[in-house]
């Protein structure tokens, strides 16, 4: 058994190498090592598997991955029929996937849109596609400028920053708001994502919200502004400021975790608010769902007001048919989205660098899954 896992871990890894995706498989041992670090898990006796077998493809949101992989690790430990795929390609890619009925699940950092909605009703077939609001977090602003380890920003002049107005350094506007730090006339390189993506959809909403006067364009899934460079994924946009001497650019904090400093956002509370799970949890706390019947999609303040609240914010749905979901995966489909609605399940996102939704926010999210059929 010992070398048939291995076995499987390799074939595992090889997909990863061809594909780019997440690949993730169940074995049948109570202990399944962990291919990423070689640590083990132990199978959570409280994870319902009835009925739970197969293949269970998924794709989207790449915020949410390091949430994925905490969740399949316990996951494929106690069901060891499953075979859970999650290629982490990008909210519109993932959203494109799943009303092309080639997944059972879509994430996405932005809920759907209205014509999204309407084209469900095909894939769906007569119901519709709705969002389960499961993983929210912090927008870090990361950047690499030696010699500052500490830096604040306001709403506006990120937006001048990434509208290219801002194009040094020791530009007065970050002066000011930095007057013991010892600024460098180095050339700031703004990285912005170049696949569709619901980080960007948030990042510019804040922007829009916050500063609407130095950010004239309209939030969206695709980068608007002029100018700047692009790199795929929040994993291309952390690896070229990691790389990139004077780099700025916007992440999920699971991202930004390691070797990436990140930027306080000055608000109107009297200290500026730094990047973390608890403050980013302060402001969702004041969304409101604003979706129609079973959807439970939701409105976020990008100006909160609660002291201490970060607002960079985003939150991260699963989205299913609300009906007639795949017969041969809708029973895994529940099994995976119960277990991640549970207490268990969003008690391991702030260990990532996420914040669990708030309580009744999540309670209704746990029995629309119920209703899935």
């Amino acid at each position: 058994m010992k070398l048939q896992r291995m076995n499987r871990r390799a074939l595992t890894l090889g997909a990863l190498a061809v594909s780019g995706a997440l690949a993730l498989t169940a074995c049948g041992s109570d202990d399944t090592g962990d291919s990423n670090g070689g640590e083990k898990t132990t199978a959570n006796s409280k994870i319902d598997c009835e009925g739970a077998k197969g293949q269970l493809m998924a794709s989207g949101s790449s915020a949410q991955k390091g949430a994925i992989d905490a969740w399949v690790k316990q996951y494929r430990a106690a069901c060891k029929d499953v075979q859970l795929q999650y290629k982490p390609d990008g909210s519109g890619a993932g959203i494109t996937s799943f009303l092309q009925g080639q997944t059972a699940f879509a994430g996405s950092d932005s809920a759907l849109k209205p014509d999204e909605i309407a084209e469900s009703k095909k894939v769906c077939k007569d119901s519709q596609a709705i969002d389960l609001p499961m993983v929210g977090g912090p927008i870090a602003v990361g950047y690499n400028v030696p010699g500052v380890d500490s830096l604040v920003l306001d709403a506006k002049t990120i937006a001048e920053i990434f509208n290219g107005k801002i194009k040094t350094w020791d530009d007065k506007a970050i002066k000011k708001l930095n007057p013991k730090a010892d600024l460098p006339g180095t050339k700031i390189q703004a990285f912005h994502r170049s696949d569709e993506s619901g980080t960007t959809d948030n990042f510019t909403k804040y922007l829009k919200g916050a500063a609407p006067s130095a950010w004239p364009h309209e939030p969206g899934k695709s980068w608007a502004a002029k100018g700047g460079q692009s790199a795929n994924g929040s994993s291309g946009v952390a690896q070229q400021v990691k790389q990139t001497e004077g780099a700025i650019s916007y992440m999920e904090l699971s991202y930004a975790k390691e070797g990436i400093k990140t930027v306080d956002i000055k608000t109107d509370a009297k200290t500026p608010v730094k990047a973390t799970v608890d403050n980013a949890s302060k402001a969702i706390a004041e969304a409101k769902v604003v979706g129609q019947g079973k959807d439970l999609a939701m409105e976020l303040n990008y100006k909160p007001a609660a002291e201490g609240a970060y607002p960079i914010i985003l939150v991260t749905y699963e989205i299913v048919c609300e009906k007639n979901n795949k017969k041969d995966t809708l029973a895994t489909t529940k099994s995976f989205l119960n277990y991640i609605a549970s207490e268990d399940g969003q008690a391991l996102l702030k260990d990532e660098s996420y914040a669990p939704m708030p309580t009744e926010i999540i309670t209704k999210v746990r029995d629309t899954i119920k209703g899935l059929s």
